[in-house]
């Protein structure tokens, strides 16, 4: 309910449920709730991770790998130094080792909310890419530092000492998430019935979490790579109706557990708060340690992400403008790993309830300055979302390549006599789904309705009008409850397939180019001219003539004809091309500036 309130209003829901949770802890016979660590740090977390990672891009990952190790390794390392100085000087009595135990805490941010805020906000893809990989890996780092600061508070550590421990941490952590990846994926390739393959796919996670932390090594990195190599292998050892019910199985995972998490938050302040009122230290000193430790944890971010830019600069890497570094800086909101991470501190800890309370404070800060100001920052940066309109060009590209590849397989395995038009029902479908994917550029900028939204909009009133009769028939006996269940996956699936159909919405001001990554080049492309004067303003003159409509316009670059693209009926700027071989049109609907290369088949 407060997901959907905040969703209404537009604030960041996990603001809004730590807000709730602190009201209602307060409230009169509430039972106190104490964070248990265990329950967060293998019941919260190896599944939150695994769901993030199964959606992560290995691709994106690696371009941006020496991005996601400075904020993932360098930054926790950096925030617990300095933040273990700055405890140690503001408040008395505290050991350095416990400092540094508090700067591992509050290092890493929290891969819910960064991924919460990113979605939420519409940053770059790049820049999500990096966030979201840094909080896939972020968390390791920080608990094996938080290990080694723990152990440092009983006995002498040397540097050689913390170096083997992220070493074996993180050796041990990806050699088991490579072994649970490809044995999981061996397994699910051999499986056909979905519960079993979804029942596997819950337990991974902790499947691969517990092995690694019993042999000393990251859990979180376990999972992580795991998840990577199963996100990125599934399409090929998953069957659709297999991914299709792990995809919303851990929608709904990820959405209960994020909710709970930040509800957690909230209900730990009371508790917090009794325990800190035993202690002899005055109101005053409490609020500057606090925020002195926030103003430490903040600062230290900005500073690195702007330094990093600087190093990725000198090395020629990817790079980051000042507005980038910025908003990577300000995109460190923390969340329940560093609470339950602050509730893992021995009991012995001199003033432990203190150094809870600052990371609690650090958690709700960051939270509310930043993930309530995040949106404001980017949108007065003037940071790009990610393009529609690029995305819809370069879905209709590929899709037309995969219709290419499939008619290609259809004619190796089709028999030589066809009697029954199957050959020709095949093509014709896979010609269809190539065309709905063009006709969603130009449709999404005007109010005209094209051939495949008057034929969903159709199809989707048959459906409504079958699933009634199959209701009817139930109710009058007609039909077995595992007949009825049968035929109603069949109307649920096909109207699953229609519902991820709807246009999005595409930004009509923003003129549409192809992207570097979709525009391919040729000799024809390269040799063609970017305009051609259009030899009609009122539309496709073929069709004008023979008395038909078209659904968009193309104009050919060699002698300036408009013609109908091949959504329409008559299909005229293809048949252009087959008369006078010109080989390159352009698109001619408003605000489009892409090319085609009938020769090759290719954007440009």
């Amino acid at each position: 309910m407060v997901t959907v309130v905040a969703r209404r209003l537009d604030w960041p829901a996990p603001l809004c449920l730590v807000v709730v949770g602190v009201g209602v802890s307060f409230l009169p016979g509430m039972p106190e709730f104490h964070l248990d660590p265990e329950l967060v740090l293998l019941g919260f977390l190896p599944p939150l991770l695994y769901a993030t990672a199964i959606q992560t891009s290995v691709a994106d990952f690696r371009a941006n790998r020496r991005s996601i190790a400075l904020l993932s390794v360098g930054l926790v390392i950096l925030t617990t130094v300095v933040v273990g100085f700055v405890v140690w000087w503001v408040l008395p009595g505290v050991p350095l080792a416990a400092g540094f135990a508090l700067g591992a805490v509050v290092a890493p941010p929290d891969a819910v909310a960064a991924t919460a805020v990113a979605r939420r906000v519409g940053l770059p893809r790049q820049m999500v890419s990096i966030l979201e990989g840094e909080s896939l890996v972020n968390d390791a780092a920080a608990l094996v530092a938080l290990r080694t600061s723990i152990a440092a508070l009983a006995t002498v550590v040397t540097a050689w000492q913390i170096g083997l421990d992220f070493l074996l941490a993180a050796g041990v952590g990806v050699a088991v998430g490579i072994v649970v990846g490809v044995v999981a994926g061996w397994m699910r390739r051999r499986l056909t019935d979905t519960v079993t393959d979804t029942a596997i796919s819950l337990v991974i996670p902790f499947a691969a979490y517990l092995p690694a932390e019993h042999f000393h090594g990251s859990g979180v990195l376990a999972v992580v790579v795991a998840g990577l190599i199963i996100g990125h292998y599934e399409p090929r050892v998953a069957s659709g109706r297999a991914r299709l019910s792990s995809r919303i199985n851990w929608q709904t995972v990820q959405f209960l557990l994020e909710n709970a998490v930040f509800l957690l938050i909230g209900l730990q302040l009371r508790g917090i708060l009794i325990a800190v009122g035993a202690s002899e230290l005055s109101f005053p000193v409490l609020a500057a340690v606090c925020a002195a430790v926030l103003a430490a944890t903040v600062l230290t971010r900005l500073a690195l992400a702007f330094g990093a830019g600087v190093v990725l600069r000198l090395l020629g890497r990817e790079s980051w403008p000042w507005s980038w570094a910025l908003v990577l800086g300000w995109a460190g909101m923390r969340g329940v790993v560093t609470l339950a991470a602050a509730f893992v501190l021995p009991e012995n800890t001199p003033h432990r309830d203190v150094l809870v309370l600052a990371a609690f404070v650090v958690v709700a800060g960051t939270l509310l300055i930043q993930g309530s100001t995040l949106t404001k920052l980017v949108r007065r940066l003037g940071l790009p979302k990610p393009d529609v309109g690029q995305d819809l060009l370069q879905e209709a590209a590929v899709i037309h390549d995969m219709h290419r590849a499939g008619v290609a397989r259809l004619a190796e395995h089709a028999p030589a006599d066809d009697p029954f038009g199957v050959i020709e029902r095949l093509q014709d479908n896979s010609v269809r789904r190539s065309d709905r994917a063009w006709e969603r550029l130009g449709s999404a900028r005007s109010d005209e309705v094209t051939p495949s939204q008057l034929q969903r909009t159709l199809r989707c009133k048959m459906l409504e009008a079958e699933r009634e009769e199959l209701l009817a028939a139930r109710s009058r006996g007609a039909v077995d409850d595992v007949v009825f269940r049968r035929v109603l996956s069949i109307i649920d699936i096909e109207e699953a397939l229609l519902e991820g159909a709807r246009m999005p919405d595409l930004d009509s001001e923003s003129p549409l180019h192809a992207s570097a990554q979709t525009a391919g080049t040729c000799e024809h492309l390269e040799s063609a001219p970017a305009e051609a004067t259009a030899d009609s303003d009122q539309g496709c003159p073929d069709c004008i003539a023979e008395g038909s409509d078209w659904v968009h316009l193309r104009i050919c670059l060699g002698c300036g004809h408009v013609g109908c693209c091949d959504s329409s009926p008559r299909k005229h700027a293809t048949q252009h091309f087959h008369d006078t071989r010109h080989p390159v049109m352009r698109s001619f609907e408003p605000g489009e500036h892409w090319r085609w290369c009938f020769v090759d088949g290719i954007v440009g």
